[in-house]
């Protein structure tokens, strides 16, 4: 690239980065406040969680439409044309995790006002969890840190390991009580929606190892 391309390119691609960050502010929020909605019972929140997720889907489709938009007008190359790529799966992850925040806002307008079949413990943990994966997982792309993002992608399994301890005290309150069963299934969907927020943090960790070295690479199998 000349010099004036570069700095063209580098000037797109900010926009590009400002407006994933942006993205993940919004995600954050939405894995958060899911999260409280749930933990309150608070099905007005959880209606708000479900209507704020418009813009999340917005912003997915303005940053593809800026990457394609990139790749036609500058041409990037190698490691530049990898990040560009890169944030445009970036971004459909991301999309896709904030579906599983309003599936668990979902589940919440189902209970409505009957009680939580037990105290919320290990889903709290779990959200937490994620959350702190994920803006790790960002924070690996922003600087193209390929050992925090295989240290990411690790930590999967942590959360994989609050996810089979919730389901396992969940089923054994269902074989014990039957009566129990579709109070106990709506926090096998929370705490399902959650480790599936953790896989797709894996797949970004995964775009970042790619972006930078050039080699994708299954992590955490």
């Amino acid at each position: 690239m000349t010099a004036s391309v570069r700095s063209v390119f580098d000037q797109k691609f900010t926009t590009i980065r400002d407006n994933l960050l942006r993205m993940d502010q919004l995600l954050d929020a939405a894995i958060d406040r899911s999260l409280a909605a749930l933990k309150n019972q608070d099905v007005d929140l959880a209606r708000q969680v479900i209507a704020d997720d418009t813009a999340i889907n917005e912003l997915r489709f303005t940053v593809e439409e800026e990457c394609l938009a990139l790749i036609a007008t500058q041409q990037p190359a190698a490691s530049d044309l990898r990040a560009v790529i890169a944030a445009m799966n970036l971004v459909n992850d991301m999309e896709r995790m904030a579906d599983h925040a309003t599936g668990i806002a979902k589940t919440v307008i189902r209970i409505g006002s009957e009680p939580l079949l037990k105290p919320l413990v290990d889903i709290p943990r779990m959200a937490s969890f994620a959350r702190d994966m994920l803006r790790r997982s960002i924070d690996a792309f922003l600087a193209r840190d390929v050992e925090a993002a295989r240290a990411i992608a690790s930590q999967d399994d942590e959360l994989d390991r609050l996810y089979k301890a919730v389901f396992d005290e969940l089923l054994q309150i269902m074989i014990k009580d039957p009566t129990t069963v579709t109070r106990a299934t709506y926090l096998l969907w929370c705490a399902h929606n959650i480790e599936r927020i953790g896989d797709r943090v894996t797949n970004i960790a995964e775009r970042v190892v790619f972006m930078t070295t050039g080699t994708m690479q299954e992590l955490n199998v």
